[in-house]
């Protein structure tokens, strides 16, 4: 049997195991997931959609957490560590946690007649998924990675699965209409079993999947929504679900328009499995005061002001622009900003053009990413000059772009490191290399 010491060594080895690295199709690591005998007795939810789905598995996590149950959580992907893919009760999984579950993984894959290759991403959620497993735990949270249907995390059927939004991205795999996207994300839904839309337009494919299959839809504005409190001093809303109302709710610890959405979103789920994970008002008082998540639209302390945030298409773009208009006056704007070359980039760039003075564009690491070349040509085209109130320049990393930028802005400007994870990741790095 193939093993490595390291969990380094491990996701190098995955990196090249499969002949590509997206495989849509559920047969094979519906085999290796059987060889494993996987079961859970503990509720599952799984949460899908183009954009919100981080936020949304973060709201619910740490709403559950606050509430005292046990809690795992598998997101994807990572910003610095792998381990960030698997937390349990809150803290991420150490290398000797993960090791163990990904010998069970190889195990079961070579006991097979006729040993399938599993991707990357099939065969790490596995293991994550066998390492919650084995911890008796009290709710396990997926977070679903590219579509649904032919999702690695629907191998598991989940008592509650949420939608967050459907938008146009990964064409080539899921089609280029919300309708056909819809579809694939409505995959994750199960006969008899709550299934959360918080997209305020669904595609009709989602709705009438659900209907087809009798899975117990609940739907952003008819069975559950938010009101916003007027009048009141403070920021304050209720969630207003089928049986339940939450009123005087402080605005979840997450910056960012989307974010009562989303809230909704995990509080219509907590709602629908109430019978099982019943948490109290206070549980989720406390969850969104604490809930935290690196990278969305996340604003660092100090000046000039520093804004993270990992939005990579047009949807994510145009509430990351919403977001940053409603940040109040900065002087200049310099955005450090990397993307995939499967992305639609000049709609992204449409959104923010108006938002942003200064353009630091990067290349990135792997064969998937823009060249900083190509991005220069997309502002240039979109009619980006050089000039005293406008710029655009190239640099060969993130954390180069970044401190350039650094120089260049006044203590009152503002600087956005935004697009891939990996534009985001490299900066993060680099402020962490300069705290030591």
């Amino acid at each position: 049997m193939s093993t490595f010491s390291s969990l380094d060594a491990w996701l190098t080895h995955l990196e090249t195991a499969h002949p590509v690295g997206i495989d849509m199709g559920l047969d094979r690591i519906r085999q290796v997931k059987d060889a494993l005998q996987l079961q859970f007795a503990c509720p599952i939810f799984t949460v899908g959609g183009t954009n919100g789905k981080g936020s949304t598995c973060a709201i619910l996590e740490t709403v559950l957490l606050k509430a005292g149950y046990h809690v795992g959580c598998h997101t994807s992907p990572h910003l610095l560590a792998f381990n960030e893919r698997a937390r349990i009760d809150g803290n991420e999984a150490s290398d000797a946690d993960l090791l163990e579950h990904f010998e069970a993984v190889e195990k079961a894959r070579l006991s097979l007649a006729q040993p399938v290759s599993l991707t990357y991403f099939e065969f790490t959620t596995l293991a994550i998924m066998h390492l919650f497993a084995s911890r008796g735990l009290d709710a396990v949270i997926l977070e679903v990675g590219l579509g649904g249907r032919l999702d690695a995390v629907n191998v598991l059927d989940a008592d509650c699965a949420i939608v967050t939004s459907i938008d146009i991205d990964h064409t080539q795999y899921l089609g280029d209409t919300r309708e056909k996207i819809g579809f694939e994300k409505a995959g994750i839904f199960r006969a008899g079993r709550p299934a959360i839309c918080a997209d305020p337009m669904p595609p009709q494919t989602l709705v009438d999947h659900a209907k087809a299959i009798g899975a117990d839809l609940w739907l952003f504005g008819r069975d559950f929504r938010y009101e916003g409190q007027a009048g009141s001093e403070r920021q304050q809303w209720s969630y207003v679900g089928r049986a339940q109302r939450r009123s005087a709710l402080a605005y979840p610890a997450l910056r960012g328009a989307n974010q009562l959405i989303n809230t909704s979103a995990a509080l219509a789920a907590l709602e629908a499995m109430r019978d099982r994970v019943p948490v109290s008002a206070q549980d989720i008082r406390l969850g969104l005061a604490n809930v935290e998540l690196p990278g969305r639209f996340q604003v660092l302390p100090g000046k000039p002001a520093v804004v993270l945030d990992v939005g990579h298409n047009p949807h994510a773009a145009a509430v990351l622009a919403q977001n940053l208009g409603g940040m109040g006056y900065f002087p200049y704007t310099y955005a450090v900003f990397g993307a995939m070359r499967d992305k639609d980039i000049a709609g992204v760039l449409r959104h923010l053009k108006g938002e942003i003075d200064h353009w630091c564009v990067t290349d990135l690491p792997g064969a998937r990413a823009a060249s900083a070349e190509e991005l220069e040509g997309t502002l240039r085209a979109a009619g980006v000059v050089d000039g005293p109130d406008s710029s655009v320049t190239r640099y060969e990393t993130p954390a180069a772009a970044f401190q350039d930028a650094l120089k260049r802005a006044g203590e009152n400007d503002r600087i956005l490191v935004f697009g891939s994870f990996l534009t985001v990741a490299g900066v993060i790095a680099l402020r962490k290399s300069q705290q030591h």
